[in-house]
């Protein structure tokens, strides 16, 4: 199939609306179990580990899945099909469940919810690099981060001002906006033509049989592979996505939290300031693309990491030194705030796109989803630990732990992606082994 930017632009809508429900999952639902359920931070934080729980426990098998699968649609799309209408129609009952106040009416929607998102997160990831080639992957994931930070600039600036109208409305509308997207990516986007001619029919049992031993029989050789191996360049690589994404989902989890009981100002104002994170991120996320094939991932990611880290020492400064007067976007500590994260959102991009390429080009053409399903492993594993981690210290100390606790894991970070020295360039499509192997 000939590769075209405008499919993968089509592609990224699928990440648009995936990224408008997670980003209205994790401005509002800690404050929805602190508020009206009175849960203590470090129960929010395991409750905020479900999404990541079944990733860990399915994305691999998923992936694996679909990888094995053969429709007259393709490999990945039954998965979206599947999922999507699902989860969305979960997301929408979310505020309806609060409204009843009952802890478990509303637990057993937000379970169902991520059990549906955890069903095509994997296939539609691994549906990028199933119509690219490895020389244009890193620009390729900088289209798709752009449309997923539109998604999530669209849930936090459109979804304070629906919040501030009615705290159910930002769930209604990001239903719908991410059922239409994921529609739009089935209808528009077709699959390689390999993928699109029914394989031999199995049993469900047996199916299901040979999935588990190419998943988890696949992760457990991968894994075995990456702690093995003499040359460390992907266990390095994948520490870091680690260490990372433990930083960033602690903010992200607890960060509306920060700004209403800590800052002192309105969540829906907290989540806007994550917005302008979002801004940046999906400006920069094309541009952090090239970037990466330009100069090397490599070092776009480590600068990129450097400058998060900036801003966050920043934020931790003038979040010590002064309180907002006021939640107005107009008040001097809001306003510092909005352009710290402004720019953290830069860095943001320079790590988040050219990381999955680093990995998914460690690999054959024939194993993509399983090294995606790799890669969604450790940083799930990452995002399971996160938040419960730093609830413990939120409980124990405060609030004033968050920022220092994600500078300590995006520092441990840069430190893993000094020893990366492969994954830059791939010289022939295909070769899993053929990589510049001096990226200094």
């Amino acid at each position: 199939m000939e590769f075209k930017y405008s499919r993968i632009f089509i592609l990224g809508f699928g990440f648009f609306g995936i990224s408008i429900i997670w980003a209205l999952y994790n401005a509002y639902i800690p404050i929805f179990l602190q508020d009206t359920f009175h849960l203590s931070k470090t129960v929010t934080g395991f409750i905020m580990t479900i999404d990541n729980l079944f990733a860990v426990l399915l994305l691999p098998f998923l992936g694996a899945l679909s990888d094995m699968t053969r429709t007259r649609l393709g490999r990945r799309k039954p998965y979206i099909l599947l999922g999507a209408p699902s989860a969305a129609l979960m997301f929408a009952l979310i505020p309806i469940a609060r409204e009843h106040g009952n802890l478990a009416l509303f637990m057993g929607t937000i379970i169902l919810m991520n059990f549906f998102m955890a069903l095509f997160r994997s296939p539609v990831v691994a549906f990028m690099p199933d119509i690219t080639p490895s020389e244009k992957r890193s620009q390729a994931n900088g289209i798709i981060n752009f449309m997923g930070g539109l998604g999530a600039l669209l849930a936090y600036f459109g979804g304070k001002v629906l919040y501030d109208m009615n705290y159910a409305y930002p769930f209604y509308f990001g239903a719908a906006v991410m059922l239409l997207a994921n529609l739009l990516v089935v209808l528009a986007v077709p699959e390689p033509e390999e993928y699109r001619k029914p394989g031999k029919k199995l049993s469900l049992k047996k199916l299901l049989a040979e999935t588990s031993h190419k998943s988890f029989g696949e992760l457990k050789e991968n894994l075995k592979d990456v702690f093995a191996s003499h040359e460390k360049s992907l266990l390095a690589i994948l520490l870091a996505v680690f260490f990372w994404f433990v930083a960033f989902n602690s903010l992200e989890t607890f960060f509306t939290s920060y700004a209403k009981y800590y800052l002192g100002i309105e969540e829906s104002t907290g989540a806007f300031m994550l917005g302008l994170f979002s801004l940046s991120f999906m400006i920069f996320a094309i541009p952090a693309g090239f970037l990466g094939a330009r100069i090397g991932r490599r070092k776009t990611i480590t600068i990129g990491l450097i400058l998060v880290i900036a801003i966050l020492l920043g934020a931790y400064i003038v979040g010590e030194s002064s309180r907002p007067q006021s939640s107005s976007l107009s008040d001097p500590v809001v306003m510092t705030f909005m352009g710290l994260f402004f720019i953290g959102g830069i860095g943001w991009a320079m790590v988040n796109v050219n990381s999955l390429p680093m990995v998914v080009d460690m690999t054959t053409e024939e194993k993509l989803g399983g090294y995606t399903g790799l890669y969604y492993f450790f940083s799930q594993a990452a995002n399971l630990l996160a938040p419960p981690l730093a609830g413990v210290f939120l409980d124990l100390i405060g609030y004033k732990t968050l920022l220092p606790f994600a500078v300590a894991f995006f520092a441990l970070a840069v430190v893993a992606m000094q020893f990366v020295r492969r994954g830059d360039v791939v010289r022939s499509k295909g070769d899993a082994l053929d990589y510049v192997p001096d990226m200094d």
